[in-house]
């Protein structure tokens, strides 16, 4: 079985089924395009508040704050814009507004563990309410098909609010006959945050159980992970959350390894160079200085080493602790070119 395959969802069409998750404070556009330059199929913005969407009308002059969040890359041939938000009505009147970015999917959060999130009865708290979700994705529905062409609506769901409230099949096939055409489970609960093992059965389950396409995320940190996932649940694509942070490589040593059989391990000079035009484009989006103050976290996970003692899939850099702790002050590029000048060489 070839595991590297194309994907449909809906009425779009994939060539690739390697994805990047929405992840908060890491999935701006300038990421994501460094994910696409390394084989990324779909992509995601990072998660956007329908009340933000709707408050600062990003179609309008000047732009409000969830413009930039909600930007294509320039060589984002496929993305979604993910909002959140617990009210139906609102979901409706901020995925209406999501018409001038032309998204290729609107995907629904039901699945952040965050507080800030969850205390709204957003995120994973909407698998609290199972009738409630579904009246959201319904929106969702209405909103894409008499305004943005009739795109796919997705959801992103856990396995439940916690290990007492494991309901990811009722939610997920509510979240379908609401009219959700895809189905990306991470398969921890809200009370486990990102703590513990991800319960892939609870993928596979899934897989069985759906007609449309569900996808796979958690605790995918190198190629041989998305090898696995794929061959031991059957999902139709892999989602890299926290594997892709500070190594968009993984997308294309997954390719590699799934096509192939094998992958180059990446280097850290390779990494590091990632890193800088990551940062380049982040500068022409928001300005230097937030963007050197945004890359901060990002360089600490460029220089960072395996998240797994097996994983090959990226180089160590010795000493990097010492080197993190200078690059968090760093306020300009030349300063980062002067901390990391010496790995480029």
């Amino acid at each position: 079985m070839n595991l590297y395959h194309p994907v449909t969802i809906g009425s779009l069409s994939l060539n690739g089924n390697l994805f990047l998750a929405p992840v908060a404070g890491y999935s701006d556009r300038a990421f994501r395009a460094i994910c696409v330059e390394q084989g990324a199929g779909f992509t995601s913005t990072e998660l956007i508040s329908a009340e933000s969407v709707i408050r600062n009308r990003p179609d309008r002059e000047p732009a409000g704050p969830a413009a930039t969040l909600l930007r294509r890359a320039d060589n984002e041939r496929h993305y979604a814009i993910q909002l959140f938000g617990a009210y139906p009505e609102r979901i409706y009147e901020a995925a209406v507004l999501l018409a001038p970015w032309k998204p290729d999917a609107v995907d629904i959060n039901s699945g952040c563990p965050v507080p800030k999130v969850t205390k709204t009865g957003s995120g994973s708290a909407l698998m609290k309410n199972p009738d409630n979700l579904g009246r959201v994705v319904e929106a969702a529905v209405k909103a894409s098909r008499e305004y943005l062409g009739n795109v796919p609506v997705t959801i992103k769901m856990r396995s439940g609010w916690d290990s007492s409230s494991i309901n990811y099949v009722e939610c997920a096939r509510i979240a379908v006959e609401a009219g959700a055409v895809m189905v990306s489970l991470h398969p921890r609960t809200r009370a486990q945050g990102y703590s513990g093992k991800s319960d892939w059965s609870h993928i596979a389950d899934l897989v069985s159980r759906l007609a449309v396409p569900v996808t796979g995320s958690g605790d995918l940190y190198a190629p041989e992970d998305a090898e696995k996932m794929l061959s031991e649940t059957g999902c139709a694509a892999v989602m890299f959350a926290r594997g892709a942070m500070g190594n968009p490589f993984i997308f294309s040593t997954t390719r590699s390894l799934l096509i192939d059989g094998s992958y180059t391990p990446t280097d850290m000079k390779t990494r590091l160079a990632a890193g800088f035009r990551q940062l380049e484009l982040l500068a022409a989006d928001i300005g230097e200085r937030s963007a050197c103050l945004e890359m901060r976290k990002q360089f600490c996970a460029y220089t960072k080493g395996p998240k797994k003692v097996t994983e090959v899939s990226v180089t160590y850099l010795h000493g990097g602790g010492a080197l993190r702790n200078v690059l968090v002050h760093a306020e300009t590029i030349e300063e980062y070119r002067a901390i990391l000048g010496k790995y480029l060489l």
